[in-house]
Order: C-alpha cells, then structure tokens, then sequence
C-alpha cells in the first residue's frame, strides 16, 4: 500500500478524514487562499472537478495563511467564500501549514515525494498543485502560475 493513503488530515469540520477514501482515484491536491491573485484559479479546479469527478478524478483544497496573510478566515468563512464566489463543490480541508514548524503531515509528505523548481522542497506560495495517480504516486508537482486547465492532458492520461 502507498504511504500516501496512510495520510490522514481534519476536513473543514476539523473532523478526521483518511487519505483511504482516496484509493483508485486520481487527486489533485493544492493550497489555496481567498484573498490571493491566484484565487480564479479556483474557477478552473472547479470546472476539472465538474468534468472529470464521475471519472474518478478528487481535487482537495487545503487553505493556508502562511503567504502574505492572505487566508484569515475560519474554515466555515472559507468554505462560504469558495461556494459563493466560484461555485466550489470539493472538498475544502482544515486550514494548515505547509512549510516549517507546524506543517501538515500531508505536505511534508507532498514534499518529500517532488521537490519544486530547482529542487526546492518548500511551496513558493498558494496554489500550487500536487498529482497523485490511481496508486497513490504522486506523479507532479506545478507552481502557482500553472493554469488548473493546463493539467488537462496529464489528468486524462492518469484516468486511463
């Protein structure tokens, strides 16, 4: 089994959730905050999710105020945000941190398994999306200035 479906993580309620629930599908994975310029990018995960969700593709947003502060809201705040802006219907988890002392175990993981450009291991800044196949690799990893849309073709190839 991977050692990405032994990750577990809080979901907005801050109730327990597994990385089982996972098995067999396609994850893209990303940081998110609502005050960001990246933000719209929001429209296109939301569009990916609509298209490519009866397929098995689950995309997961994990909140974070670590970049310019620009996530302050409760999880109950951010959730009503992405609903009533761009009509997000995945899930949104706890808000986290995902560089230093206090980072999710999901991201130290994350990290370890593809570093960022030039072989960075931290996230730059919000939005930026991890691939995970149907076996719990995670296959990429794309920078904040990746469009949602540009991940077309890798998606469809891993839901092969």
């Amino acid at each position: 089994m991977s050692d990405f479906y032994n990750l577990t993580c809080k979901d907005s309620k801050r109730e327990d959730f597994s990385f089982e629930n996972f098995k067999g599908k396609v994850v893209l994975i990303f940081n998110s905050a609502s005050k960001c310029g990246f933000t719209k990018q929001l429209d296109g995960l939301e569009a990916l999710n609509k298209k490519y969700k009866d397929q098995g593709l689950v995309v997961v947003g994990f909140p974070c105020n670590q970049f310019a502060g620009q996530e302050p809201g409760s999880n109950e705040d951010i959730v009503t945000f992405c609903k009533l802006n761009y009509g997000v219907s995945f899930d949104m988890m706890d808000k986290i941190d995902v560089n230093g002392d206090k980072e999710s175990p999901v991201y130290a993981y994350l990290k370890s398994q593809k570093s960022g450009l030039l072989g960075l291991k931290r996230i730059k800044w919000n939005f930026e999306k991890f691939l995970i196949d149907k076996e719990g690799n995670v296959v990429s990893r794309h920078a904040s200035t990746t469009s949602p849309e540009s991940l077309v073709p890798e998606i469809e190839a891993l839901l092969k």
